[in-house]
């Protein structure tokens, strides 16, 4: 539908979202292990770190050559695994983009620790639908689209830059592609969508992204905001600029300057 690019949405509470940058690193880590160690290394990797929903449920059994972590593990163990670079080259590039600015409005633990109930959530949420499925879940999927509709909850109004059908540039506010998303996540689900896809995963990442984000937000982290409203979201500590008289001051004096502020944007 639509391939994020950039947004003009700068980081107002922390200096660096090394959150979000760890976890594009290790995502990234896992695929090249994965990736790099053969057909074969892969596979058991998918079977021994992915989500199976009939093993966690005890309708099957895994077989023990490829046990390598208690089930229950596999609720986050099968986030950081990706069938290809396309897989994982489009989640990060979801997680760049949108990542930083929710790691800004939650803080470094709590984004941490966000994300990986998102995860959970998709997973849990995938368990519940396919009860029975032998089929493995793998793929950040579930985390990125609770990033995504926190994004929409806090910054609906700010810039973002998309190209839209793979090939149109747009500068449009982000509730528009954002919304659009989450009903196409909504719609795929309800009809059934591509067997390869875990619709179900991604709508078990955006019921909980949208409850988690109200609940661990940073404290004076407004809803709603946009890129603008400086003022209302401004760091707790950051000094406001008020209003002054002007004393008149000798023609040859040096005149005094105003302070400024500016910062760069993700």
């Amino acid at each position: 539908m639509f391939i994020p690019l950039y947004d003009t949405n700068r980081l107002r509470h922390i200096r660096l979202q090394y959150v979000t940058i760890g976890l594009i690193v290790v995502n990234a880590l896992v695929y090249l292990a994965t990736a790099l160690g053969g057909e074969s290394f892969s596979n058991a990797a998918v079977l021994g770190l992915g989500f199976i929903p009939s093993v966690v449920h005890d309708t099957a059994e895994l077989d023990p050559r490829f046990i390598v972590i208690p089930e229950s593990l596999s609720y986050l163990t099968y986030s950081f695994l990706h069938a290809d670079i396309f897989h994982l080259g489009g989640n990060m590039l979801f997680l760049w983009v949108f990542g930083d600015n929710v790691e800004d409005a939650l803080g470094h633990i709590r984004y941490l620790i966000f994300y990986l109930l998102c995860a959970v959530a998709g997973a849990a949420f995938q368990g519940l639908v396919a009860w029975d499925s032998q089929v493995p879940l793998i793929g950040a999927s579930g985390a990125i689209a609770g990033v995504v509709v926190a994004y929409l909850i806090l910054y609906p109004r700010v810039k973002v830059w998309v190209l839209a059908f793979a090939r149109i540039p747009l500068r449009i506010p982000a509730f528009i592609p954002l919304i659009l998303w989450v009903l196409f996540q909504v719609v795929m689900f309800a009809a059934g969508g591509e067997d390869q896809i875990s619709w179900a995963c991604h709508i078990g990442g955006i019921i909980a992204g949208a409850v988690l984000v109200l609940v661990l937000r940073s404290r004076g982290v407004p809803l709603f905001a946009g890129a603008d409203d400086d003022a209302a979201v401004a760091a707790p500590n950051q000094p406001q600029a008020t209003a002054e008289p002007v004393a008149p001051e000798p023609p040859a004096a040096t005149p005094r300057w105003g302070r400024g502020n500016a910062s760069s944007s993700d």
